[in-house]
Formats: C-alpha cells, structure tokens, sequence
C-alpha cells in the first residue's frame, strides 16, 4: 500500500519576478515530489512564457479555473492550478506592475481558501514585490499579516528557520522609532511561546532559547535606551521561565549570535526585523525558511525578494524554496 503524500500549494509569487521560475523547477524535482504533492496556485501562461524564456522543460498536470470550479481536482502528482489572473502577454520581466502585484494576491487568497478548506495540507508562499501588491490596493506588510488576517490568527509571529540559525521575532516590517512602544510584555511572551511550542514540533524536544534585548549591551542594566529591557523584556522571560520555558535573556544582540552562543540555542527571540535578519542572510541565505507561526494550517516561504534584476533569465537558485516545501511538509 502506497504512502499519500500530503498536498502543499506553492504560490507563484510575483509573475515578473524569479517566482514563476523558481515554480518550474521544483515541480521536477526530486527532493519535492519525494515527500509531497506539489500543487502551485498560479498562471500557466506565465509558466509557459518562462520555460520558453529559460529553456526550463516541465511535465507537471494543468487544471483549469473552470475545471477546478466544479469541484477540487483529485490530486495525486505535481499540478498547476491555472488561476488567469493575469495575461502572459502583458508581464514584463522585472518591471513593478499594479496588475502582477493583483495577481500574486489572487494566488494567495486561492491557496489560503484551499487551506482552510482541507484541500492541502500547507501552503509555501513564492516572493511578493510590495510596491506592485501596494500599486494593487492591497496594503499589507507581507505575506505574515495576510495570512493572519485572512486565518484570523489572533497571535502571530514571523520565524526564520534554518539547522544552522532559527529566529523569531516580536515586531517586523516596522520602523525603528515604532519598535519600543510595540514591546509589551504579553507580546514577548506570545512569541516566546509560538517558538517553543514550533520548534518542540520540529525537534521534539525541549528547545533552548536565547532572548535579544533591544538596546546596546542589552541596556546595560538601564543605562541605554528607556529601561526595555528590565520593564518589557525580563518579566516576559520570568513568565516564560515560570511556564516551564528553557529560555535566557536579555543578552546583547551583537553575541547573540557567535557561533559559541549558536551551539547552545536552538533560536533567538528578535526584538525587530533586522536584529535577526542580518545574521540569517549572512549565515542562512541560501537555506532558511521563513515561517508564519500561529495559524492554523502550516504556511512557510523562501526567505528572498523577487530578485527583478535576474528575473526569467534560468538563473534563480531554488533551494530556498526546497528547504520551505519541505519544512511545510514536515509541519503538516
């Protein structure tokens, strides 16, 4: 008796950008349709126009929009769901375009419906370009805040997952002057927990945790910044400690992350977007997963833009999006 494999929607991300691509290749390979049924929510006339543009071959199934309105496809092998949202014809490689950013948000919403819905069992999510998903009226952050509103995630966090380097992190696509006032204790805490409890999930086992401050030296006991440290982020580890949380903190963000400290946690708890994610591009670039944690069915993304500049020119490496299908697929 075969093994059914589970099915994770892959969305195509932005049409004119390395997405598309990066699509092509993995629903060929081997490391994918090993352990799942990739199924990607996007154009097939887009396809078409990059495999021709990049000598990219690809076999996988196409189920139409009016095919697949009568009902889910029964889904057994790598597949494109053919959504036309947007003509082939009239994406430009590389170009910022209004309708691109329309049509990487329809791709979005159709793979959050099928997984509300059962229909997969997770979705990996291609790169988004937020000036074109903006210039469309959809004015979200990213991904993470699209799909938490659309799940109705009351708490959420964005993690960054790699063997090498895992982070978390309590505010994201924020400005700095934003950052302390959005620190609370219940916040940290929240992301403390979402960490813990994802990487038990992961591992199995009782992960270590290292918590960031978020001034200089970890505020040098009050010295720096306005007391973050001992009024937000201390009490949240207390809790966290009192809850049975293998977890220590705050610690200078500029050790955080030497290899001596990486040996000894399994994650870091980030207070702001670029605290965790400099070291994770300088260490993870090619392997790290970018992981929405809270929701109720497992969405997971490559953790790179849509890189305009080598767009539909057969040079997008796709190895991040591997390790974020894969990382779904364990997750589901």
């Amino acid at each position: 008796m075969t093994r059914e494999l589970p099915r994770i929607a892959v969305t195509m991300g932005d049409p004119a950008g390395v997405g598309p691509e990066l699509c092509l290749r993995v629903l060929d390979e081997p490391r994918v349709i090993a352990e799942c049924t990739p199924v990607v929510f996007g154009d097939a006339g887009v396809l078409r126009r990059v495999a021709q543009a990049t000598g990219l071959g690809w076999t996988a199934s196409i189920v139409t929009r009016r095919q697949w309105q009568h009902g889910w496809p029964d889904i057994h092998s790598p597949t494109v769901l053919d959504l036309q949202q947007i003509r082939a014809e009239r994406v430009v490689p590389g170009r910022i375009d209004a309708g691109c950013g329309a049509a990487a948000f329809g791709y979005i919403q159709a793979s959050i419906d099928a997984a509300m819905a059962g229909q997969v069992a997770g979705v990996t999510t291609g790169p988004l370009n937020k000036a074109a998903l903006h210039a469309a009226g959809h004015c979200f952050p990213g991904h993470t805040e699209i799909f938490a509103e659309r799940m109705g995630a009351h708490r959420f966090c964005m993690m960054q997952y790699s063997q090498r380097l895992t982070c978390t992190f309590v505010t994201v696509h924020v400005g700095y002057e934003e950052v302390p006032r959005l620190l609370t204790i219940r916040r940290i805490l929240d992301v403390i927990e979402l960490t813990r409890d994802a990487l038990l999930r992961i591992q199995g086992i009782e992960p270590k945790l290292l918590v960031c401050g978020l001034n200089p030296h970890a505020g040098e006991q009050g010295l720096f910044g306005r007391r973050e440290e001992q009024r937000t982020i201390e009490p949240a580890i207390r809790q966290a400690r009192s809850d049975g949380a293998d977890v220590t903190g705050p610690v200078p963000a500029d050790t955080a992350f030497l290899p001596a400290m990486r040996e000894h946690y399994d994650a870091v708890v980030c207070m702001y977007h670029d605290q965790g994610h400099i070291p994770i591009k300088m260490i993870a670039f090619d392997s790290a997963v970018n992981t929405t944690l809270g929701l109720p069915v497992p969405r997971t993304s490559v953790d790179h833009g849509t890189a305009f500049d080598i767009a539909w020119q057969g040079q997008a490496n796709p190895g991040s999006l591997v390790h974020a299908i894969g990382l779904a697929t364990r997750l589901a």
